[in-house]
């Protein structure tokens, strides 16, 4: 997104800062290694998201968007399988 600040990575020192976070991350490369989707379709996910909810969201909220977004996109689960997870 042209002029908006994203946040970034969370340090080296402390990678994760909720368990959630960390079983996001081994999520989405599980399901990279699997070939449910790849990096571009996933990247894609997270930049087409809507402005105030892409500002509004953390870096691993971002990327639970993303996975989410693409599980339904290609009919792994169904629409709003995972809105209250």
């Amino acid at each position: 997104m042209q002029g908006c600040v994203s946040s970034a990575p969370p340090s080296a020192a402390s990678p994760f800062h909720a368990d959630w976070e960390a079983r996001v991350f081994a999520l989405q490369r599980a399901l990279l290694v699997k070939k449910v989707f790849n990096l571009d379709e996933f990247r894609d996910a997270i930049e087409t998201m809507p402005p105030q909810e892409y500002l509004a969201a953390s870096y691993y909220e971002r990327w639970f968007h993303a996975i989410r977004t693409l599980l339904e996109r290609k009919g792994v689960i169904e629409p709003g399988a995972l809105d209250h997870a």
